[in-house]
């Protein structure tokens, strides 16, 4: 038996990729991405301010992820600037590719054209796909990434040659260097390939190859967190308490339909169902295998983040493509209706998605539909959480310049800026110049690791919600300015800006005290 035919017999025979509606869809995807990054934008989204004040201290990890997406955005930084639109180009394009990578997917699973444009329509109708993907963070990637690692398993299952291990391991290594939620995958395709014909390949070196490029590219995460006292861990676990919470296994699903939208819920769970059912799929269990692992590890961590399981997904909808597309022969209407569904869900839904009306008139669709999507314990205000981000920046800086424009001159030369949060930090240090504001230092994950660096902590204007804790590190304090933010997140409406005196001892001294790991 020759190595091509390790996983199994050769696979049908593929059909030509469906070019026309998946660029078709595609370009719909930029041309919305396009008008939320450009005329209708609101601002930088507060990950991403945190992004570009981390990109000139480069290094092999974050309190909060590996390094892969910071080192990319310094690359495009020093290419292409670092104005919204510009930032926000590769999500776009990561997200547009993973309309593509779930039509080929679907071509992989014996689809032909109405299979891929189904596929790829199902994968431009998902609102977290909207959300995710329109700003710069490490989940575009991630996606893409996923989606093309499920397009070559699905390649082996095809009988496809060895080699495509090493492509599959390169995929993935590159993945766990974005995000270390790659390794619920890694471990999914594990238990798909034992679990299918697929572990034939297990006699050989090719699998076992793929296993040690992904720990290869792991290490040196590893190695930063072990040299910096393992702060990632203390941020998984902080963030599983104190941002999520406990999420019973009823919620886990129901946030599922939520986050993917309800239309595609009548693609992707039928979908997944047929891959383990119909026998033309069988030879691509490995891949329902994949997804089911990823879901059950999720939804036993009782605190899993509504979006996190959202990369998988392209599996499901790929297979549900196909048996849309089969179905046809005894309900021809089955692929026009499905096709229907998902674009009227694409339209009604795209609003709450991604910032393509203002802000209140955002409210008032979201209250006509009677929708919010699911918060964290950090809850939303007026706007669903991954909306109200957008305004945090304005809604910090216009207090934090109201405050310092009214210090005397002479304190304003020696006046210190400490905030709460990463994207409030961020947005001093990207933003703040332009309004004469000095740099910040921050309390909140990579900003605490790297401290408060030589700052005296003399007369510093701080961003805080709890004045008895600033009255235990502050000689004196006193409330200059609040932040009234009624869209934003409820825990930045109740902040305000404090001019707090003399730390005590020091802002070094009490710093451990200070730092947020979450």
């Amino acid at each position: 038996m020759s190595a091509a035919r390790l996983g199994g017999a050769a696979g049908p025979v593929r059909a030509a990729i469906a070019w026309q509606p998946l660029v078709a869809l595609v370009a719909i995807r930029l041309i919305g991405h396009g008008l939320a990054s450009g005329p209708l934008a609101w601002g930088y989204m507060t990950d991403e301010l945190y992004f570009l004040d981390s990109v000139d201290r480069l290094q092999w990890g974050y309190v909060d992820h590996p390094p892969l997406s910071i080192a990319l955005l310094r690359l495009w930084r020093d290419l292409f600037g670092s104005s919204l639109f510009s930032i926000r180009v590769p999500a776009g394009l990561c997200s547009a590719s993973l309309i593509v990578l779930t039509g080929l997917l679907a071509r992989e699973l014996g689809g032909g054209r109405t299979a891929q444009a189904l596929a790829g329509l199902g994968a431009l109708s998902v609102p977290v796909y909207w959300s995710l993907g329109n700003y710069y963070s490490m989940n575009p990637i991630e996606q893409m990434l996923w989606a093309l690692a499920f397009v070559l398993l699905a390649r082996l299952a095809n009988g496809g040659v060895g080699s495509l291990w090493v492509w599959l391991g390169v995929v993935l290594g590159v993945a766990m260097m974005n995000k270390v939620s790659t390794g619920w995958l890694a471990a999914g395709i594990a238990v798909g390939v034992i679990a299918t014909p697929l572990r034939a390949w297990l006699r050989t070196p090719w699998p076992w190859l793929a296993a040690a490029i992904v720990l290869l590219a792991a290490l040196p995460f590893v190695l930063w967190n072990a040299a910096n006292g393992w702060p990632f861990l203390e941020f998984s676990r902080n963030a599983a308490q104190e941002k999520v919470g406990r999420i019973s296994l009823v919620e886990f699903v129901g946030t599922q339909i939520m986050v993917m939208g309800f239309a595609p819920a009548l693609l992707w769970i039928p979908g997944l169902v047929y891959l383990f059912v119909a026998e033309p799929l069988r030879r691509y269990r490995a891949l329902g295998w994949a997804f089911m692992v990823v879901a059950v590890l999720l939804a036993a961590s009782g605190s899993a983040r509504p979006h996190y399981l959202a990369p998988a997904f392209p599996i499901a909808i790929a297979a549900a493509g196909v048996m849309i597309e089969r179905a046809a022969a005894r309900w021809p209407s089955a692929p026009m209706r499905a096709a229907v569904a998902l674009a009227v869900t694409t339209v009604i839904m795209l609003p709450l998605a991604i910032p393509l009306l203002p802000p209140a008139a955002t409210v008032r669709y979201q209250d006509m539909l009677g929708m919010r999507p699911p918060d964290e314990r950090e809850r939303g205000g007026a706007l669903p959480m991954h909306l109200g981000l957008y305004l945090h920046a304005e809604a910090v800086l216009g207090p934090l310049q109201r405050a310092y424009a009214a210090l005397p001159p002479a304190d304003r030369e020696r006046v210190e800026i400490l905030t709460l949060a990463f994207g409030e930090t961020g947005a001093v240090n990207v933003l703040g110049a332009a309004r004469g504001l000095p740099r910040a230092i921050g309390r909140h994950n990579q900003y605490g690791l790297w401290g408060p660096g030589a700052a005296r902590g003399e007369l510093v204007l701080v961003e805080s919600d709890d004045p008895a804790q600033l009255a235990r590190w502050f000689r004196q304090c006193e409330r200059v300015e609040d932040i009234d933010c009624a869209a934003c997140m409820a825990m930045l409406d109740a902040q305000s800006i404090y001019l707090c005196r003399d730390a005590q001892p020091s802002l070094q001294a009490i710093w451990p005290q200070l730092r947020i790991y979450r």
